[in-house]
């Protein structure tokens, strides 16, 4: 299967303060059936379909849209890890079988967040249970996702969007040294995802993207990335074609069953 492993839905609400004046292009609703014909466009037999709010609502939400639509493969809901009754909320999740892991917005929380005994409680849980966990940061929180995923070597992480190392600004030394010694784990994956929104939006080429990619190609092998589209984010700066075609021309062929597909499908056990 060719899956992009990072795409998102939203009814718009101006309560979405993420979306900045200059991401304008995505204060709308999107839903499955736009996505559904990009991803035929593009050879794509599926997606996994990723959180952007912290509440149990839109958990159940994509879970809705993932028993309409077959071509959502996977779920990355959300849940409170912190919760006393964590243990309780993941068996009952277990019930839904395309419910596949979890995320928090880690980025918009101090990097100490992570390494609290409530939040590395909530993350013990998870592996009993088969849960993934996308890792959502910034490069100075690396420190901190390097300590966690010591703790935890038995639990399946995922770095989402590389990162999101500073490409507009061209910095990359303290982004790479970090996601090298995080890319030293087995069990942490990364997500070739989210690049042209950390880019300059307007004027991006492929070959700014090049560094980035050198490193975690480096770092985590082609046995360990998974193609993620961020769409509808993407929008703000590419196109759904385009930022397929960066990951494609970056990597050779012989690479592209395991990148856009047999990677994510073996790391969130879809079928």
């Amino acid at each position: 299967m060719r899956i992009d492993a990072h795409q998102h839905f939203w009814k718009y609400s101006p309560a979405m303060e993420w979306i900045t004046d200059d991401m304008s292009v995505i204060r709308r609703d999107f839903a499955p059936a736009e996505l559904a014909g990009l991803l035929k466009e593009n050879s794509m037999d599926g997606s996994v379909l990723v959180q952007v709010d912290q509440t149990p609502g839109e958990t159940a939400s994509l879970l809705k849209h993932a028993e309409e639509n077959d071509f959502i493969k996977g779920v990355v809901g959300w849940v409170d890890l912190c919760a006393p009754i964590i243990e309780a909320e993941l068996k009952a999740y277990r019930s839904f079988p395309k419910l596949k892991g979890f995320r928090h917005i880690l980025q918009a929380e101090q990097p100490d967040y992570m390494l609290t005994p409530d939040f590395k409680r909530g993350i013990a849980a998870l592996a009993p249970h088969r849960f993934t966990y996308d890792v959502l940061v910034y490069p100075h929180q690396l420190p901190a996702v390097l300590e966690l995923v010591t703790n935890f070597p038995e639990q399946p992480f995922v770095i989402d969007h590389l990162a999101k190392p500073l490409i507009r600004s061209r910095e990359m030394d303290t982004w790479a040294k970090y996601i090298r010694q995080v890319a030293r784990f087995p069990n942490v994956y990364c997500k070739v995802s989210g690049m042209v929104t950390e880019a300059d939006i307007r004027s991006w080429r492929a070959e700014d993207f090049k560094p980035y990619l050198d490193v975690v190609a480096d770092a985590f092998g082609t046995d360990r990335l998974m193609f993620g589209s961020d769409w509808p984010v993407c929008l703000v700066a590419a196109d759904y074609k385009q930022v397929v075609e960066i990951v494609a021309d970056y990597f050779p062929v012989d690479a592209h069953v395991k990148i856009f597909g047999e990677n994510a499908t073996s790391f969130y056990h879809l079928s």
